[in-house]
């Protein structure tokens, strides 16, 4: 139902010259008070309607454009920008039935990065278009604390995402119209997990009943699924079923009409909301449907060991909640960061060469109360400062990073994880739980370096798509009361990938110093090994040898002529035939991945089509295949023990050191005990140089 009302007041254009603030009331009962442009508002004023609806704000020749607030009888408000008489820009609405939309807009829709809290509790923070949820987006129920984080499209949840439940209860893995459709992994707060998958064709498909009870994932008294059945056994019983909610969503609409030159005219409108998934607390049928299946099911304990997809999934690192010591630092940081997004989310301009100035930083005050400009929080009073943020949003866009992704993954419920630091440099890392993103705390130097390369930095990776030097995607500092300043990088994650990584490897291209401290009984998939540690060549394809030898001698020039050495090559094995390996890539047929297969397999009857498909992913360093050969102490080559077919995450790190006056004097002293070749600290055109030649001994042609 559309209900317009319409109020006049019929200014005329003779006059074209600003007059000062005047109270103006017209026949129909609305008064005006403020600026005009001849005899049309303009400039800031108040314009209240007989029927109670007020706007006060600015104006430009007769539309509310600029900074303004709409109020409605109903109680309703829009504070925010305006643009030709419509919600345009970044605003704040609250309806009257309390619920609360703070973020973006475009001709009065919710359209980009926005939060909306309604009022029965529920919170849906992420992506708009067209006052639909689109993109990436986190919506979590104030009901029971169940909560979804991952893909939207038309307002319904779609693609890949992580439903978690209130008991610890979670589902990662493909959505398909609200419903789950298509591969992912159940988990249990106890660490079992269960990989599973459906058939492209299958519509809701089969999700291992013979694993997964009602009792597992349906909420009964557990706090869980919403609906108290099954919940994710069958589409008919989906536990987050998607409703329609009508909602009045009043808009403001002002502008001049076309048909009495002008006039003003102020519509208001009452819009119907967007879908948005609700718990289903009364689907009685599915409830009965759901009781049957689980008696014929047996005991969910025993079918669980039956199951030969079930495997443990560890992920590194310590979570950081409260009472870590870094809590109050990590939750500033994530404040700042999405502070920072949601500022420069809408600038669109290009970039100008004093973004890359030095100077280019911008000091904000979080009091814990809240600001103008800040939200109130619960750590002790900071100062954030940003540094070239234009440039880094414009490397974000260059690394198709979406805006409220990268906000969701490290500013969203899920707490960051903090990783022992595999270096010497005393860093701290930290890791987005999706694994998508690591922050690193950086030294004066190290920032001063990124900052002085910056520009050369964004030439590079903008010419080279395949570039394989670190992607950097924001650069800052956090200053806390009575603490030093801690300065931080946002960098992406080598080893993000569906995929196990078997075996991590740091290579310098050295060998003093270059092994790992860890014994080989405590090693294990998360252990960083050496250049002395590595015993295994890697053979790829001719056309994709030479693809990756020209890249690197690409990225090692631009480093060479940034005066940077001490980088490494960070290289992440998943080998296809390793222990777990094969059941991780099974398709749903229980075939090996074909991609895989074929890599091993030069008589692949699709290999032509699908080598084709590899071409395009190796731009990326994410999935290179590749032959690894064993190798023993006394140069003999295995395809045996943990080799055979690969894939591999590969990407050059570090490259924030230069070859200052602390490397030199580094030098000089190892060049007196060891042979300084063998050394890390070295010129970078030596460093470079070796470095390439190493590079070219561990990868070969694979002549099979």
């Amino acid at each position: 139902m559309r209900e317009t009302v319409s109020r006049r007041i019929m200014p005329t254009n003779d006059d074209n010259i600003a007059i000062a603030s005047e109270l103006k009331q017209l026949p129909n009962g609305d008064l005006y008070t403020g600026t005009f442009l001849g005899k049309v508002p303009h400039g800031n004023g108040q314009y209240l309607w007989s029927d109670g609806c007020m706007y006060k704000g600015e104006w430009q020749k007769g539309k509310a454009s600029g900074k303004g607030k709409f109020s409605w009888p109903s109680g309703a408000t829009y504070e925010g920008d305006f643009k030709e008489g419509r919600m345009d820009g970044y605003g704040t609405f609250i309806g009257a039935d309390g619920d609360t939309y703070r973020g973006w807009w475009a001709k009065d829709m919710k359209h980009g990065f926005g939060e909306k809290l309604y009022a029965n509790g529920d919170l849906y923070v992420g992506s708009w278009k067209w006052n639909l949820q689109e993109g990436e987006g986190r919506y979590v129920w104030g009901g029971n604390g169940n909560e979804y984080i991952g893909e939207w499209k038309k307002g319904v949840m779609c693609g890949k995402g992580v439903m978690i439940w209130g008991n610890g209860k979670r589902y990662e893995g493909d959505w398909d119209n609200g419903v789950i459709k298509g591969n992912g992994v159940f988990s249990w707060p106890d660490g079992r997990t269960c990989i599973s998958s459906t058939s492209s064709g299958g519509g809701g498909g089969s999700w291992g009943e013979s694993n997964l009870s009602k009792q597992d994932f349906g909420s009964g008294n557990g706090g869980g699924g919403g609906n108290g059945g099954g919940g994710i056994l069958r589409r008919s019983s989906v536990t987050m079923n998607m409703r329609e909610r009508n909602v009045n969503l009043p808009r403001i609409c002002i502008w001049e009409s076309d048909g009495e030159a002008g006039d003003i005219t102020c519509d208001i409108v009452d819009n119907r909301e967007a879908f948005v998934p609700r718990d289903d607390d009364d689907d009685d049928d599915d409830d009965d449907e759901d009781e049957e299946s689980e008696s014929s099911e047996g005991d969910e304990s025993g079918d669980f060991q039956k199951s030969p997809e079930v495997v443990e999934m560890k992920k590194p690192g310590q979570v950081i909640t409260k009472g870590h010591k870094n809590y109050d630092l990590v939750l500033s940081l994530q404040l700042g960061i999405r502070y920072s997004t949601q500022k420069h989310a809408s600038v669109t301009r290009e970039l100008r060469n004093l973004d890359f100035d030095p100077n280019e930083k911008f000091w904000t005050r979080f009091p814990p109360e809240g600001s103008k400009f800040t939200p109130p929080h619960q750590v002790p009073d900071f100062k954030w400062k940003d540094y070239c943020p234009m440039v880094f949003k414009k490397l974000r866009e260059l690394f198709g990073i979406d805006p409220a992704e990268y906000m969701l993954a490290i500013c969203g419920n899920d707490a960051l994880r903090e990783l022992s630091s595999p270096g010497k440099s005393g860093s701290n890392f930290y890791l987005t739980q999706d694994d998508r993103f690591i922050i690193k705390t950086l030294k004066k130097s190290e920032v001063k370096v990124l900052i002085r390369m910056l520009q050369s930095y964004y030439r590079h990776v903008g010419q080279y798509r395949s570039s394989l030097v670190t992607r950097f995607f924001g650069l800052h500092c956090v200053k806390m009361v009575g603490c030093q300043k801690t300065r931080f990088v946002v960098m992406g994650n080598m080893f993000y990938s569906r995929r196990v990584i078997h075996k991590r490897f740091d290579l310098k291209g050295s060998s003093y110093g270059r092994t790992t401290d860890k014994p080989g009984g405590e090693a294990d998939e998360t252990t960083t090994f050496k250049d002395l540690d590595l015993n295994f060549v890697f053979q790829l394809r001719q056309s994709w040898f030479k693809e990756l030898i020209r890249q690197i001698d690409i990225d090692c020039q631009f480093l060479e002529a940034e005066n940077i050495m001490d980088y490494s090559l960070l290289i992440g094995v998943h080998f296809c035939n390793y222990s777990t390996g094969d059941e991780l890539n099974l398709s749903p047929s229980g075939k090996a991945d074909a991609q895989d297969y074929c890599l091993c397999d030069a008589e692949s009857p699709d290999k032509r089509q699908i080598m084709e498909e590899w071409k395009s992913l190796i731009c990326s360093a994410a999935n290179v295949p590749a032959r690894a050969v064993h190798t023993t102490g006394n140069g003999s080559e295995s395809t045996s023990a943990q080799g055979g077919c690969a894939i591999l995450c590969l990407g050059i790190i570090d490259i924030l050191q230069d070859y200052d006056i602390s490397k030199r004097l580094e030098h000089a002293y190892k060049s007196l005990q060891v042979d300084p070749t063998s050394i890390s600290a070295v010129d970078p055109k030596l460093y470079s140089k070796r470095f390439r030649d190493f590079i070219s001994r561990i990868f070969k042609v694979d002549d099979g």
